[in-house]
């Protein structure tokens, strides 16, 4: 039975090759290795964002307290003061800071998730690049460097920094269309943004994944009711 759970947590963590390997180990298992498998990738998914996180915080050469103070707080709103700390301690006991490579930490990614959960983990770092008030051209030139070795579109990466930047043409660039786009053109776009984009998409993350996925889902409905009502639609 468990070969077979495993195997499905390689199919919604992580892509199709964890589910051959996940029936392959799945023989060999018995329930307190599951448990100690599952914890062990989740484990390994937060080192890994973590990892990246810190990337982004040191690229334009200072380190504020607000942006720390937000990973802290995420992490915390996820495990807990204690299981967080010991994470933190995993962190910094096993990862070479010197030598972090963004390419392979989002390789690690891209090979294990699912397109939305990594567009995910780019709102969640534009969400700390922003939590000391304001997102400098570097932190924007590292988040596309994250983009483009996730394999996440241009289109995406515009519509996502659009909901940190407020312009005249934001709520457009969050909807992915173009200023002159038909209302017809304009409800296709918010269908396929809200297939993308659902909160149901990182559920198996856990409840403060789904709940920063509703964050910017909102965003998304926000956009979308504004240029409907600009439009008198």
């Amino acid at each position: 039975m468990y070969k077979w759970i495993l195997g499905f947590i390689g199919l919604y963590i992580f892509r199709l090759p964890g589910f051959f390997i996940g029936l392959f180990i799945g023989h060999q298992i018995d329930k307190n290795n599951f448990v100690k498998i599952r914890n062990n990738i989740k484990r390994d998914f937060e080192l890994n964002l973590l990892a990246l996180a810190s990337i982004l915080i040191k690229a334009d050469g200072k380190v504020t307290k607000q942006e720390l103070q937000y990973v802290r707080n995420y992490f915390i709103s996820i495990y807990g003061p204690q299981r967080a700390e010991i994470l933190f301690k995993q962190f910094n006991i096993n990862i070479d800071k010197r030598n972090i490579s963004a390419e392979k930490i989002c390789m690690f990614f891209l090979t294990r998730t699912s397109y939305g959960t990594r567009l995910q983990l780019i709102h969640f770092l534009f969400n700390i690049a922003k939590s000391d008030g304001s997102v400098s051209k570097i932190e924007i030139e590292k988040l596309l460097e994250f983009t483009n070795y996730l394999k996440i579109s241009k289109i995406d990466f515009e519509s996502i920094k659009a909901m940190f930047f407020k312009s005249s043409d934001s709520d457009y660039k969050i909807m992915e269309v173009d200023k002159s786009c038909t209302d017809d053109e304009l409800k296709k776009a918010y269908r396929e943004l809200a297939k993308k984009h659902h909160p149901d998409k990182v559920q198996n993350l856990g409840e403060v994944y789904v709940n920063a996925a509703k964050e910017k889902f909102s965003k998304i409905q926000a956009a979308y009711e504004n240029i409907k009502k600009q439009r008198g639609i």
